[in-house]
């Protein structure tokens, strides 16, 4: 007899529980139109993940167990329909990241997380306890064990469930998408659970939460490690595959995306959650002609729709007549509002103010911040009047070595391309004008400028981009120390001053908006480094 379990890839909001609930309610129904006779949500997929400090909060708890109570209430109507909810539960005093089945009204059976990660992103031993009791159920003849995310990268929590008569692990899941992550995933599975005899059922959260973005390809991997189901990137997704005695059959397997359509995909996912999850109406971008902002816009138009976004270009006695036409071009091509709002007033007017007080000093990087803090200060000053959210467009390689203005381009809301490396936005750039040409070509080929000198480019003040990115990955993402780098190619010069920038300028990066996470260490919630500081490695 084959059972049929249903993945429910939802995309659950932080602190939402009624409407995390009715998210799940929805769900079942439409998996109980299928006939399925167990459906598995991902982890904390009642409260959303990461809750953060909320789960330091009592009242949260008793709010998760009601809400739990009475979804299982309501799926009462589903008779004999299994479904694994993930909600925090406190039991005794004790907190614990938990799952459990509800049946036929009730809460049937329930499982704790054993393994609770705390390195890179994530902080569980700060809210959770550990358990290292299995649970086990059987439908139809067939044993189900449970674990919960961390708990199948270690070998020991799919053990304790084979033990207990496991053949099938279901595993909901909060991972965070980074680059070939997917890749990672597969691999751990095969390596921690399928060597252990056991088929596996991995459903994951879909979604953006802050700098978090959760990708979805959720699946369901057979005793042989190979894919029988696969659900889509970046998008909500259910599906029904059928076991037959354990044995997974085949269903559908998503197609196959590169790394740009990846990476191009979530930034869209996590604009989009992050404005309407907040419930921002609109989003504003400052455009300069360059090949950042034009990014930015094409993300944003994709993630919110063109009546969404406006874009301010802010021209300076510095600015390119090519800059002006190639950003009226690029939102003639998107549809979007645009405006040209001259600084050249403001800025005659903070040289005249600081005129005595310069006298006698050469013009240098005070003259081009003034004209940075002052096109953020118009975009702020929009955002108050209208309730928009500003959205920034620097990238990682610039706020890795400091090329950005406190207070300036860095004012904003939520960094989009935060965590993209300039070689990397190229190549988005490339990506996105595959699918229709929205980015005039002039601004991938001119040379990168802040224009905020005459005749300036970022290569004045910065090695080439490649050897920038190159270094900063090695030392950033991969801890390598400067002998090593050297040894991958990079002149000792070069390693010297882009560690040197990376590390003076950690407070500003700590100043800067909230972005999306797409590397596997971003400047973020896993790059914790003291300001101050004297250590030299």
């Amino acid at each position: 007899m084959t059972v049929k379990v249903a993945i429910a890839q939802i995309n659950s909001v932080v602190g939402d529980l009624a409407g995390n609930a009715a998210k799940i309610l929805s769900a079942v129904q439409s998996a109980v139109a299928l006939h399925a006779d167990i459906v598995v949500t991902p982890e904390l997929s009642l409260v959303g993940y990461p809750p953060e400090d909320l789960l330091l909060r009592s009242a949260f708890y008793r709010k998760a167990s009601e809400t739990l109570l009475e979804l299982a209430r309501t799926l009462g109507q589903f008779p004999d329909v299994h479904v694994l909810v993930g909600y925090p539960l406190e039991s005794n005093g004790v907190r614990f990241n938990a799952v459990s089945v509800l049946l036929n009204g009730q809460v049937a059976l329930s499982y704790c997380k054993s393994e609770l990660p705390n390195d890179t992103v994530f902080d569980e031993r700060r809210y959770f306890s550990s358990s290292e009791i299995p649970a086990v159920f059987e439908v139809k003849g067939t044993k189900f064990g449970i674990n919960i995310c961390e708990d199948t990268w270690h070998p020991d929590a799919p053990r304790r469930a084979r033990d207990a008569g496991a053949e099938v692990l279901l595993v909901p899941n909060a991972s965070p998408f980074h680059m070939s992550k997917l890749h990672l995933r597969l691999d751990v599975m095969r390596t921690n659970v399928i060597s252990q005899g056991m088929s596996l059922v991995y459903a994951n959260l879909v979604g953006g939460q802050d700098e978090l973005l959760f990708d979805g390809n959720s699946f369901v991997m057979g005793l042989d490690g190979q894919l029988s189901a696969q659900l889509k990137h970046c998008q909500s997704d259910l599906q029904t595959v059928e076991f037959d005695q354990a044995r997974p059959l085949m269903g559908d397997i998503a197609n196959s995306l590169s790394t740009e359509a990846q990476v191009y995909q979530a930034l869209v996912l996590g604009v989009h959650d992050y404005v309407t999850k907040n419930g921002f109406p609109h989003v504003l971008i400052g455009m300069s002609g360059g090949v950042d902002s034009a990014l930015t816009l094409a993300i944003a138009v994709d993630a919110l729709g063109a009546e969404k976004v406006r874009a301010i270009m802010m021209p300076s006695p510095y600015t390119a007549d090519i800059s002006l036409f190639d950003s009226r071009d690029m939102v003639r091509r998107t549809g979007v509002r645009y405006d040209e709002i001259s600084i050249n007033d403001c800025f005659s007017s903070f040289r005249t103010t600081l005129e005595q007080e310069f006298s006698g000093l050469k013009e240098d990087a005070t003259e081009e911040n003034i004209q940075a803090r002052i096109r953020g200060t118009i975009l702020m000053a929009l955002s108050n009047k209208y309730g928009s959210i500003v959205l920034t467009t620097g990238n990682k390689s610039e706020m890795a070595v400091g090329y950005c203005t406190l207070y300036g381009d860095m004012a904003g809301g939520f960094a989009v391309i935060k965590d993209i490396a300039k070689t990397l936005v190229y190549r988005l750039c490339e990506y996105r004008n595959s699918l229709s040409e929205v980015i005039p070509e002039r601004i991938l080929t001119r040379a990168p400028s802040a224009e905020l000198r005459p005749d300036q480019t970022d290569q004045d003040s910065l090695p080439p981009y490649d050897v920038l990115d190159g270094i900063m990955a090695l030392y950033m993402e991969e801890n390598r120390a400067r002998d090593e780098i050297v040894a991958a190619g990079y002149s000792i010069e070069d390693v010297e001053r882009i560690t040197h920038l990376i590390k003076i300028n950690e407070y500003k990066r700590r100043q800067s908006p909230v972005g999306i996470r797409i590397t596997h260490r971003a400047f973020g919630r896993d790059w914790r480094y003291p300001i101050t500081s004297k250590f030299r490695d």
